[in-house]
């Protein structure tokens, strides 16, 4: 493999006359809007569709944000993989590295007994799904849905806010390892909006993922059909 090393994002040349406040602002209003349209719950809808309303207004503010900035989609990263071989080891090696880093995380909890609310995921899943134990056609039903949610998340979490912060902070090396860091709390924040083993093991994806992401090329391709394949596996798991 090569490309191995962390790359700072380069800038393309509308983005460098923003200034690292333009872009403190764009994610102060992102940030913004996502959590407070958690606010919004249609009850007339079942979870998975108020997911995406979320995730599209976040789609949408971002795009504003680039539109304003200068900014691709592509120079984030949505382009078409070169190499299918390395698009294959790539996935599978930032798949490995959210992996590891949950077990990692489960040995060490165990091991130095950490007080932490568990993860009641499992039970989320039942009131957000339904029930999907055996339940196969629930499972076929629901899973487009979720591929496209990791779609989002990915573009959007790894995509625009991580490239957001480092552009914040001037794009420096010290940038791109905070940036790292941060996007992976607030991604797990998101995901449990408390302290506990569930917002934990989803800021460890997080942080896999975005390790992936800038040791690897900075394509969010690999990134995001490794997140469709965690999905998919926990998903299998309460089927089964």
């Amino acid at each position: 493999m090569k490309d191995t090393h962390i790359r700072t994002q380069p800038e393309p040349a509308n983005s460098r006359k923003s200034g690292p406040g333009a872009f403190f602002m764009d994610l102060a209003i992102y940030l913004s809007v996502i959590f407070l349209v958690r606010e919004i719950y249609f009850e007339s809808l079942n979870f998975l569709v108020n997911g995406l309303f979320w995730s599209f207004t976040g789609l949408a503010v971002a795009a504003w944000r680039m539109k304003v900035r200068g900014v691709t989609w592509t120079e984030l990263g949505l382009c078409k993989p070169t190499n299918l071989k390395k698009l294959a080891t790539v996935t599978a090696m930032t798949l490995g590295m959210a992996i590891g880093s949950i077990i990692i995380f489960s040995m060490l909890k165990d091991q130095f007994g950490w007080n932490l609310s568990p993860d009641t995921s499992n039970e989320a899943a039942v009131s957000k799904f339904g029930n999907l134990e055996n339940n196969w056609l629930l499972f076929f039903s629901i899973i487009p849905v979720i591929w496209l949610e990791s779609f989002l998340e990915e573009i959007l979490d790894r995509g625009f806010m991580m490239n957001w912060i480092e552009r914040m902070f001037s794009s420096t090396l010290f940038a791109t390892v905070v940036a790292v860091i941060l996007q992976a709390a607030i991604f797990g924040f998101r995901h449990s909006n408390d302290f506990s083993e569930r917002s934990i093991t989803v800021g460890l994806i997080g942080l896999g993922m975005g390790l992936g992401y800038v040791l690897f090329g900075r394509n969010l391709w690999p990134l995001i059909l490794a997140h469709c394949v965690l999905n998919t596996m926990s998903m299998l798991d309460r089927v089964g």
